[in-house]
């Protein structure tokens, strides 16, 4: 990937580093997590299994965007999840089970990270196509 620009790597870095963040965080402590991050106590309660289980999903798209060998296989792989959990936050709007609201809560930490590892892996996958 020799022409995805400085902007998509500071980029991929920085999601990267909050994802692996966000993911040890929640691996570690996943109680503090669930009662500190806006919007989580809505979604039912504590099941301390589930935060490390999503907390180990965080922490490897972190990793696949941090490192530093830039494939857009990882960036692939990064934007599953993302882009999945973004959509997932969106349909429960849709459904009705948690308020709109949620869409404005979600957006920092789940909505525009979701659609930015996408649009990465999707700028990745061009660029590579272009040059092959």
């Amino acid at each position: 990937m020799n022409r995805f620009s400085r902007y998509g790597k500071t980029a991929a870095t920085l999601l990267g580093a909050a994802a692996l963040g966000n993911g040890a965080w929640m691996y570690l402590a996943p109680h503090a997590w669930f009662v500190t991050i806006p919007g989580v106590l809505d979604t039912g309660p504590f099941n301390a299994h589930l935060v490390r289980d999503v907390g180990a999903a965080y922490a490897a798209q972190g990793l696949a965007l941090a490192l530093p060998v830039r494939a857009w296989s990882l960036y692939l792989v990064a934007a599953m999840f993302g882009g999945l959990h973004a959509l997932l936050h969106v349909w429960e709007v849709a459904c009705g089970r948690v308020g709109v609201a949620h869409l404005w809560i979600d957006l920092p930490g789940v909505l525009l990270p979701g659609m930015l590892t996408v649009m990465l892996a999707l700028t990745a996958m061009r660029i590579v196509r272009k040059e092959a």
